[in-house]
């Protein structure tokens, strides 16, 4: 019964939150004006807070850290509280590092890996219309963009019910990814203090 009634409180919440937002009917300028923004980031970084609601537990698991994005394909994500957590991601070639342990591996290796890679990479540039794993619709109120993005290969429907990105009207940087998955599990990623275009040495992306 308890169990039935967070995941019942949680999918109002989600609901309630949602119902703020419209249907774009014509996404079209939105693509293009997102598209050009998008194409002149050469540099993200950001805090970030995770938080991970389980279906099966009523506390939910927040951890926090710093993101990192660089053109074309660089991505530092580290962990820094509740645990100590890095994974560097450098064109095909991935780093992780969890405590002591660093392991490194070919993005190229693991399809699923490159489906999410892409999935991360799109949302940096700009293009998560273009992704071929997801059919996307777009929601607006008024201050921000919501791009629901449902999964249309097996794969992707394995991993995530449906993922949602939501950006700043004008500026267009991403505050919150939403992730939903199958089993009821949901992750809200949340951005937060976005640097645009500083500059981000190559170090922090270097594979070791």
């Amino acid at each position: 019964m308890i169990k039935f009634f967070t995941l019942f409180i949680f999918t109002f919440f989600v609901n309630a939150v949602f119902a703020q937002y419209k249907l774009v009917p014509d996404a079209s300028s939105f693509k293009s004006e997102f598209a050009a923004v998008s194409s002149k980031t050469s540099s993200i970084s950001a805090d970030f807070t995770q938080v991970k609601t389980l279906a099966l537990l009523s506390e939910k698991l927040t951890s926090k850290g710093k993101f990192y994005f660089k053109k074309d394909n660089l991505v530092r994500m580290e962990y820094t509280s509740p645990y100590q957590y890095l994974m560097v991601i450098n064109g095909s070639r991935v780093s992780i590092k969890d405590g002591n342990k660093t392991s490194s591996m070919s993005g190229r290796s693991n399809k699923m890996f490159q489906q999410i890679n892409q999935l991360m990479m799109d949302c940096m540039r700009g293009t998560v219309f273009e992704n071929k794993n997801f059919s996307v619709r777009l929601f607006e109120d008024a201050d921000t963009y919501l791009a629901e993005m449902t999964p249309v290969t097996s794969q992707m429907a394995g991993l995530f019910k449906k993922v949602n990105v939501i950006m700043k009207k004008g500026s267009f940087v991403v505050g919150q990814v939403q992730m939903f998955e199958p089993s009821g599990d949901y992750t809200s990623m949340n951005y937060s203090n976005q640097k645009i275009n500083t500059a981000l040495a190559d170090a922090l992306f270097a594979i070791k």
